[in-house]
C-alpha cells in the first residue's frame, strides 16, 4: 500500500497571552477566528483555531496561549517557520500592513518565490508568499479584504534533529513529492492547492525546547475515518509508534514522533468547525467538549477574557468585530 497526504491539516503552536494572541492573528493578520475551546488535556488553557471564512482544512492555525509561561527555543525537532499564502499581488499591500502594526519584516527568494518573513508577538517564525493556487478567502475584518486575504498555509520548515530520515517520511511515507534544493532546504510537495510545500532544512541545528514562541505539532491531513485507520496502520508497519485515534470533536487524530523528533498528527477532514454552530456564528462563543460541560461556570471564570477586535496601527481597539 502506498499512501499520499493531500498535505497540511493545521499547525498548532503555543504562545503567550490570549489577548495578544487573538489581536495578531485575526486584528493584524485578518484571519478568522474559526473556533474557541480549550485544550482537551488541559481544560484551564484555551485553544484557539484560527483560519479562513470556512474554516476549511489548509488554513487552520491553532494556539495553546498560556499567559505569563516560559519562552520555548525555536530548533531540531520542531516546525522552525509557518508559511501562509496570499493572492498575487498583494505582498506590497502586507509589507505596508505590517509595517504599520510595527511588525520588523524581511523580503527574500527562495525556490524562485519572493516571501516576506516576520515574527509573531511571541516569537514564532511566519512567512507570507504569494501564489495562484488556492481558492480565495471571503473573511473581510479590519482592512484585510478577498483581494489580499490569506488563503491558508503556504507549507511549513521543519527543523529536524535527523534531516536524512526525515527526508526519508516525508517522500517514502507521506508520499510527499521531492521538488528540488535550494541552499540548506530541501522541498517536498503534496497533492493539494494549499498547504502544500514542505522545505526541510538539511543542516542539524541545536535542539529547540518546548515553551511560548514554537510550535507543538503539524498535522496532515486524512480524508475520512476510514483514511486516518489506513495511515494508522500504514505508519506503524513503516517502524513509528503511533497512538490510538483522539476524538478532538471537530475531527479525529493520530500522533506520532518522527525520526527527527518532530511531532506529527493525522488528523481528518470531517467533521469540521460548523457541527456545533452555525458557518455565520463560528468562534462567537466558548465551545466545550461533552466532558467538560459541567465544568463551564468554573472554567469561564478561570480563563482570561478577550475579544475579537479590529485595531489602529497603534494596536489599540477601534472596534468590536462585524461581519
Amino acid at each position: 500500500m502506498k499512501k499520499q497526504t493531500a498535505g497540511i491539516h493545521h499547525i498548532t503552536a503555543i504562545v503567550g497571552h490570549p489577548q495578544e494572541n487573538v489581536d495578531f492573528y485575526a486584528g493584524v493578520l485578518g484571519l478568522r477566528l474559526v473556533k474557541q475551546t480549550v485544550n482537551f488535556d488541559d481544560p484551564e488553557t484555551y485553544h484557539f483555531y484560527f483560519g479562513n471564512d470556512g474554516g476549511k482544512p489548509g488554513t487552520i492555525m491553532t494556539f495553546f496561549p498560556w499567559a505569563n509561561a516560559y519562552p520555548g527555543k525555536i530548533g531540531a525537532g520542531q516546525v522552525g517557520i509557518t508559511s501562509f499564502v496570499v493572492p498575487v499581488g498583494s505582498l506590497s499591500f502586507w509589507k505596508e500592513r505590517l509595517t504599520s502594526f510595527n511588525v520588523a519584516v524581511r523580503d527574500f527568494d527562495r525556490f524562485g518565490e519572493n516571501y516576506l518573513e516576520f515574527d509573531d508577538p511571541h516569537g514564532l517564525h511566519l512567512e507570507l508568499v504569494e501564489r495562484e493556487e488556492g481558492e480565495v478567502n471571503t473573511w473581510t475584518f479590519g482592512g484585510v479584504t478577498p483581494e489580499t486575504a490569506i488563503k491558508g498555509f503556504g507549507g511549513a520548515t521543519l527543523l529536524s534533529a535527523d534531516p536524512e530520515k526525515t527526508a526519508d517520511l516525508l517522500a517514502n511515507v507521506m508520499g510527499l513529492e521531492y521538488v528540488g534544493q535550494d541552499g540548506d532546504l530541501a522541498r517536498y510537495r503534496s497533492t493539494s492547492d494549499i498547504g502544500n510545500m514542505i522545505d526541510l532544512k538539511l543542516t542539524p541545528i541545536a535542539r529547540g525546547t518546548m515553551g511560548v514562541g514554537t510550535v507543538h505539532h503539524i498535522a496532515w491531513r486524512a480524508s475520512d475515518d476510514a483514511d486516518q485507520r489506513e495511515w494508522q496502520d500504514y505508519v506503524a508497519d513503516n517502524g513509528y509508534g503511533v497512538t490510538q485515534v483522539q476524538d478532538r470533536n471537530y475531527f479525529n487524530a493520530v500522533y506520532f514522533r518522527e525520526h527527527g523528533e518532530i511531532l506529527f498528527e493525522i488528523a481528518t477532514d470531517p467533521p469540521g468547525f460548523a457541527h456545533d454552530e452555525t458557518p455565520e456564528s463560528m468562534g462567537t462563543a466558548l465551545k466545550l467538549p461533552a466532558r467538560y460541560e459541567q465544568y463551564r461556570t468554573q472554567l469561564e471564570q478561570t480563563l482570561i477574557p478577550f475579544e475579537v477586535r479590529e485595531l489602529n496601527e497603534e494596536g489599540k481597539q477601534e472596534k468590536k468585530e462585524e461581519k
